[in-house]
Formats: structure tokens, C-alpha cells, sequence
């Protein structure tokens, strides 16, 4: 499904409990088209204590299932640190499509001023960079991450958290995201980029106070 697109949208479904009670529940997202036609839809597992203490860096698996509840894409997310001080552990991510067959990595690359990641196949060879800004905050507008060569020089597309108003941001931890990338990207480092959209929403715009 990924071969024919260039744009991926990921809405994060609104948890009415977590809104009213402020704790910390498993997030559920829908993966559409650019037409906003649900195609994918996405589980977050993991504990409670994972999800209430260790937030916004808890381990986690994100299983993404299509329209019939087949399992598609694993994306597993280890307990790292977040902390530029400790760059010998920084976050990393696996994705495995089909579940089992490992496609890719999402690195974390130390920086002490941006946002950097590294996009790696199955051998742990770097193939895309992403860059994120100085300022993550987003006041009433998008943010974006780009995703650029091995050598920095050209952007080939971007990762934005998309301004989803007020309420959205005040009161939920809910995001809108969209994936842009060339049409002809390899299938399989489309799906790593999608586990990178998790990874950056949990590490910048988890707080219910981000995106202000």
C-alpha cells in the first residue's frame, strides 16, 4: 500500500478518560491517506507503570494492523535515555514489517542544540537523516522535522505536527501528524519513518501542555 504514496496522516485518537483524569493510557492511532481514508490503525502496548512514571521515554510496542486487523508493521521502542548528557544512550527504535522481519532502525544521533535522527535499513546502514528545529513548541502553528540526505544538503521531505488547536493541545495529549516522502521511497524505510513519527510524538509532544 505504501508503494503508491507520498503522504501519510496519523491522527491520534482522543482518550476521554485520560483528558478527564490525567492518566496516562495507552494512545490509539489511525494511519490515512492523504484523502484522510483510515487505511492502518495502531495499538499502543505496554504497561501501566511504563506509561505513568517512565513517560514520555517508556518502552513501548506499537502494533499497526489494516482494515481486516491483520498485524502489518511491530515497532518496538526500548527503555533509553533522554538526556543529551548521556549520549551512549540515546533513543532507538526497531520496525519490523511483517512482524518478525526486521526493515529498519530509527537512531537518535547526539546534538547538543537540534533534534537529530538517523533513518537505518535492516543492516543498521544510515540512510536518511531527520532534523528537527531549535524549538519544538509549535505556538499556533506546525512543526516540522526534516528529512534530509546522508549529507544534510537537500531536504527530500518532512515529519509535521500538525496545530491542532486549543482544547486539543491544553486538555489531551491528542496529535495530528503528517509523513511526506517521494513517491518512489523505498516501501520499506516509508514504514521505518512512520515508527519515527511515534518516537518524535512521544519524545516532544507528549506533554498535554506541548504544541502552546
Amino acid at each position: 500500500f505504501f508503494k503508491q504514496l507520498d503522504r501519510i496522516i496519523i491522527h491520534q485518537q482522543v482518550d476521554l478518560l485520560e483528558a478527564i483524569l490525567g492518566t496516562e493510557t495507552s494512545s490509539k492511532y489511525e494511519i490515512k491517506n492523504h484523502l484522510g481514508q483510515r487505511v492502518y490503525f495502531a495499538v499502543e502496548e505496554n504497561g501501566c507503570f511504563d506509561r505513568n512514571l517512565c513517560s514520555p521515554i517508556r518502552s513501548f510496542t506499537i502494533r499497526i494492523a489494516d482494515n481486516t486487523g491483520r498485524e502489518v508493521i511491530t515497532v518496538n521502542r526500548p527503555l533509553r535515555c533522554n538526556s543529551c548528557w548521556f549520549p551512549c544512550f540515546l533513543q532507538e527504535l526497531e520496525v519490523q514489517s511483517p512482524p518478525g522481519t526486521i526493515v529498519g532502525y530509527v537512531v537518535q544521533n547526539w546534538d547538543p542544540f537540534l533534534p537529530k535522527f538517523a533513518i537505518q535499513n535492516e543492516s543498521k546502514e544510515d540512510v536518511l537523516k531527520i532534523i528537527g528545529p531549535y524549538a519544538t513548541c509549535g505556538c499556533f502553528d506546525d512543526v516540522d522535522f526534516e528529512v534530509k540526505s546522508l549529507n544534510e544538503m537537500s531536504t527530500i521531505g518532512k515529519i509535521s505536527k500538525y496545530w491542532s488547536g486549543f482544547v486539543n493541545n491544553v486538555f489531551t495529549n491528542t496529535a495530528n501528524f503528517g509523513i511526506q516522502v517521494p513517491v518512489d521511497l523505498d516501501v520499506r524505510i516509508k514504514a521505518v519513518m512512520i515508527g519515527a513519527c511515534f518516537l518524535i510524538d512521544l519524545m516532544f509532544f507528549e506533554n498535554s501542555l506541548d504544541g502552546l
